[in-house]
């Protein structure tokens, strides 16, 4: 059969950071010729994934949600955290419609509120911040009969830091006189997202029925009655807490709760065995009634509850423009990122584009993956190898979750045994994309494996981080190719526009011989004018959809500095967060620094001036 396509396929290595070497780096220390020889022969980069460069607070680690959203967006996609930190600090969280409802909810019933999520700094999954926002509104609006049901973290925050993490939430009840811990669940219990519904059954029981695998006076006696059994925060047994042998504050009908987690990808379960009327997971004792259920995001848009934050739009993620190509597509993965390479790459879509198909590959049945480092690698690498051979798509994406989910184990010898399983699978699929003239383009969504022991304490290290991550380019045309000294060939992603706003202030401004090094670095110059006087918000908004600013790198060059500022405001007032500087020299994110390339090469209308 006539070949149809040059195949390419986009792999992610999840957790597959960029660090020196050090005793705890599972990369470095481990055998990896085909990645080594990729560095060796195929351009290669090293990019940001974590802060700022994908949305996220400065200094914040990635994380998988993120990573595969900016990644499938082609451009930096403003996460639920900053927003809902935003809303807090300009006192717009405390008029959320979801949470007064809530609160009205609780108030008519004579019931009680509950504030559901993990407690820890990890700020992937859900933020501290945003419990004593819960907290201190449930203050303001007089609610006093309020419960917490912490579920401790472990993983994006050290094995053992949840003492910490209750004493804070115990002082801010303290300071703001509501609330009231009732119970602990580690989030291997509270947090699953494979399925494994006897282990959601176990915190739905400890929060509804009071029966826990544990009981404790107080959070502080629970937290040291587990330790000393070395049953940390993540694998933390459902403990309920018990004032005269009695559950202090389990959900009963006519109750709200509000989830905080802000990533919705292990909230869901939880979600459904409180909130679906026809469940039938596992038995619950008693289906509640009149129980008004919040969540802080979109978890899932078929859920019957009420969102406090509606999620930010992508309108173009990279699936929809290879679909409206007429285009066939293929994504990959096993269960534990099958989300990742389907909602969350497709800009928070559930159903595919046209022309998409999705395969899941079922993870192991393990309880820790130490246990099984290769997961299901290799048959996701049949499973491609085997579509390829049909020559039905035109794009890939894979995802292979090993230096990531081992790398969660903090088992540095699993971890590199993950590692090698990983490059023998990339050896494999390049082997079989090159021959046909296909590409492969390597990257990943934050690190992980490259740091499994923090250098200062000697410690075991099972988080992210905030490392760079790399990007091959591997493909027989792109053989001895180097990321920026080729561009200007158009060999390397082809050319990315960059549009020039001027107006007749700045008629010189734009001279091409000026700007020689952006071209030679691959960037096509559209250059447009304008009339910044008197920049109206319609007709900033209007500027914002001609030119594309959105996802397109656009310099703004005018001589009149109070024309520059009308035409920052109104871009302002249609939606952006964004400093001046970040407006003027647009990053488009996943490809590479641009901002970085183009600022050395341009006068900021301020110096022209």
């Amino acid at each position: 059969m006539a070949q149809t396509a040059k195949p390419v396929v986009l792999a992610i290595l999840d957790g597959w950071g960029i660090a020196p070497p050090s005793k705890g780096n599972a990369i470095f220390s481990s055998a990896t010729p085909a990645m080594d020889d990729f560095l060796q022969n195929f351009p290669t980069m090293a990019v940001q994934a974590s802060g700022e460069a994908v949305g996220l607070t400065w200094g914040e680690m990635g994380n998988s949600e993120v990573g595969h959203l900016n990644l499938g967006a082609g451009r930096i996609v403003y996460q639920s955290l900053p927003r809902i930190n935003k809303a807090i600090s300009d006192d717009s969280f405390f008029s959320v419609p979801a949470f007064l409802a809530a609160i009205a909810h609780v108030k008519k019933h004579g019931s009680r509120l509950h504030l559901l999520g993990l407690c820890s700094n990890g700020g992937i999954h859900s933020s501290l911040d945003h419990l004593f926002a819960l907290l201190e509104l449930a203050k303001k609006k007089d609610v006093q009969d309020v419960y917490i049901h912490a579920i401790l973290d472990g993983r994006d925050s050290p094995r053992d830091s949840a003492a910490n993490f209750i004493e804070k939430i115990e002082s801010k009840i303290k300071e703001n006189g509501v609330g009231e811990i009732a119970s602990l669940s580690g989030r291997y219990y509270a947090m699953d997202r494979d399925n494994r519904w006897d282990r959601i059954e176990q915190a739905y029981l400890a929060m509804t029925e009071g029966i826990g695998g544990r009981t404790a006076g107080s959070p502080v006696e629970a937290i040291q009655q587990s330790y000393e059994k070395a049953n940390y925060d993540e694998e933390f047994v459902p403990t309920v807490i018990t004032k005269d042998g009695k559950p202090v504050g389990t959900v009963d009908n006519g109750d709200a709760i509000i989830f905080f987690n802000f990533r919705p990808d292990r909230a869901r379960e939880l979600t459904k065995a409180f909130a679906l009327p026809s469940f039938d997971r596992f038995q619950r004792k008693k289906t509640l009634k009149k129980l008004f259920f919040v969540t802080m995001t979109q978890y899932d848009r078929d859920l019957p509850v009420k969102e406090a934050f509606s999620p930010g739009l992508v309108t173009k993620p990279i699936a929809k423009v290879i679909s409206d190509a007429g285009l066939n597509q293929l994504h990959i993965a096993e269960t534990e990122k099958y989300a990742h390479v389907t909602y969350f790459f497709n800009g928070g879509l559930e159903e595919p584009f046209p022309n998409q198909d999705n395969v899941l590959i079922p993870s192991p049945k393990v309880s820790s993956y130490a246990e099984k480092p290769e997961m299901s690698a290799k048959e996701i690498t049949d499973k491609l190898l085997e579509e390829i051979e049909k020559d039905q798509y035109h794009f890939m994406v894979i995802n292979f979750a090993n230096a990531d989910m081992v790398g969660h184990t903090g088992n540095l010898k699993a971890t590199s045994v993950a590692v090698q399983i990983v490059d023998e699978c990339m050896g494999r699929i390049v082997k079989a994309v090159l021959p046909l003239g296909g590409v492969v383009v390597i990257t990943a969504d934050h690190g992980n494996a490259e740091s499994k022991i923090n250098l200062q304490t000697s410690q075991m290290d099972k988080e992210h981080t905030v490392n760079p991550v790399p990007v091959y380019i591997v493909g027989e045309q792109f053989r001895g190719v180097t990321p920026y000294k080729d561009l200007a060939t158009g060999k390397i992603m082809g050319i990315v526009d960059i549009t020039y706003l001027t107006d007749n202030s700045c008629a010189t401004c734009y001279n091409v011989s000026t700007h020689k090094t952006i071209l030679e670095r691959g960037f096509n110059m559209k250059i447009a004018k304008e009339n910044y006087a008197d920049i109206s918000d319609a007709k900033g908004k209007e500027f914002v959809q001609k030119y594309n600013i959105s996802s397109v790198p656009t310099v703004i060059l005018s001589k009149d500095a109070s024309a520059y500022k009308n035409l920052v405001t109104a871009w302002t007032s249609v939606g952006t967060k964004e400093s001046d500087e970040s407006f003027v020299f647009r990053q488009v994110g996943v490809i590479g620094p641009y901002k970085d390339l183009i600022k050395n090469e341009v006068v900021t209308p301020q110096a022209q001036q």
